[in-house]
């Protein structure tokens, strides 16, 4: 598949809409956190060169999250009497956890440079920065959700731990642009 920035907005859709595995809520989380770092930067009224990284890195992150479901599609195929099924899901799980995990700290962090805008940056751009807020946390609470999916049969993971702290922080970040200017 080519990379996600290259396609059409009307293609990404029909990619995401269509019966395959990929691009799925990974990819479709980190276009979300990408989305919303953009706006990050159009609300900050001059380069913003942090929020320009963490939307060049939630880029690379969609395009990432592309292929890192296949090895637990590969390992599910395995037959069920396989010995060697149970940790090879098991570890397939466990790397497939890395993007989601990744695409969730940018997220928390986008959201909070959105928070900020919102309450601080220039009231003609507050909803701009908001609805940046808005998007981040969402992605966050998606990519967050996969990690938990993903490691649910790992429960001392500290990725887990991670993952449900990045989510808490976007969403305590959402409420603080919600708050602005109120």
């Amino acid at each position: 598949m080519s990379p996600l920035a290259d396609s059409t907005l009307a293609a990404l859709l029909a990619d995401v809409a269509a019966a395959t595995p990929a691009p799925g809520g990974g990819s479709t989380a980190a276009v979300a956190c990408a989305l919303a770092a953009a706006l990050v930067e159009m609300s900050a009224g001059a380069p913003h060169e942090r929020a320009a990284a963490l939307r060049a890195r939630a880029v690379e992150l969609a395009d990432a999250d592309l292929d890192s479901y296949a090895p637990v599609l590969a390992a599910q195929r395995l037959p069920a009497d396989d010995p060697a099924r149970p940790e090879r899901l098991r570890g397939a799980l466990s790397e497939a956890s890395q993007v989601p995990l990744a695409i969730a700290e940018v997220g928390c962090e986008v959201a909070e440079l959105a928070a900020e805008l919102a309450r601080g940056g220039r009231r003609s751009l507050e909803g701009d920065a908001t609805a940046g807020a808005l998007l981040a946390e969402a992605a966050t609470g998606a990519a967050a959700r996969l990690v938990e999916l993903n490691l649910a049969r790992q429960p001392g993971d500290a990725r887990l731990a991670a993952a449900r702290e990045h989510a808490a922080r976007a969403a305590a970040a959402r409420e603080r642009a919600l708050g602005a200017g109120l």
